[in-house]
């Protein structure tokens, strides 16, 4: 049976969906990217016997920026590092790791996500059992972990509708091109973790992403 996409409504203060082209400066996309789109759906509901489909991603208000200056750390913590130190063997001050960097955000934005839930070969589950499950979910609020817009700090609220009081959410006419944009990795099979990325060329068609189907079928061969 051919069910319609299952939608939910994300919005949020502040969001990056980093180019992989910029390397050491954070420059966010205009629109939400497919992998950030699943990874708040997942964040809501996930089991083991689906995944999901990114269809479509839809921008509800208009594109804003702006600029922030953090400070982070250059190295990554490690088990192997954290158990010198443990023992006092080695020693960290992050004033002689850290270092400024510019990141350009969104702000103030929301969106509408259209998904399809596949089952996954061998479950005998219909596909409508998550559908509802996940729709209930959204009704009520409830996610395995909170959602978030790029960047874990930019937390994410999220519900079927957008929120009555906000005027200013619609679709928005914006028609531009994205460029290359990531659209997911593809794992090795040896178990390794390693992943090679997936690239697309996305446009934003009078506020609108789509997600091409055939990147799915490549990824089901």
């Amino acid at each position: 049976m051919n069910y319609s996409p299952v939608e939910v409504c994300v919005w949020g203060k502040f969001a990056c969906f980093t180019r992989p082209e910029m390397k050491v400066e954070r420059v966010s996309y205009e629109v939400m990217t497919p992998s950030a789109a699943r990874g708040v759906l997942e964040s809501i509901f996930w089991k083991p016997e689906f995944y999901w489909h990114i269809r479509e991603i839809r921008v509800l208000k208009p594109i804003r920026y702006f600029s922030i200056l953090r400070n982070e750390v250059n190295s990554r913590a490690n088990y192997a590092s954290a158990q010198r130190r443990l023992k006092g063997e080695d020693g960290y001050y992050a004033d002689e790791d850290r270092s400024q960097r510019h990141t350009l955000c969104l702000r103030d934005v929301a969106y509408s996500i259209a998904a399809d839930v596949a089952v996954r070969p061998g479950v005998e589950e219909d596909e409508a059992k998550y559908r509802d499950q996940f729709q209930r979910r959204v009704k009520r609020g409830q996610c395995h972990n909170m959602p978030y817009l790029g960047c874990r700090e930019f937390t994410a609220n999220f519900g079927p509708e957008p929120p009555a009081d906000d005027k200013e959410t619609r679709l928005q006419n914006i028609t531009t091109d994205l460029g290359q944009m990531l659209f997911d990795l593809d794992y090795e099979r040896n178990g390794s973790g390693r992943g090679t990325p997936r690239f697309f060329h996305a446009q934003l068609s009078e506020g609108v992403l789509r997600v091409p189907e055939t990147l799915y079928k490549r990824g089901e061969e």
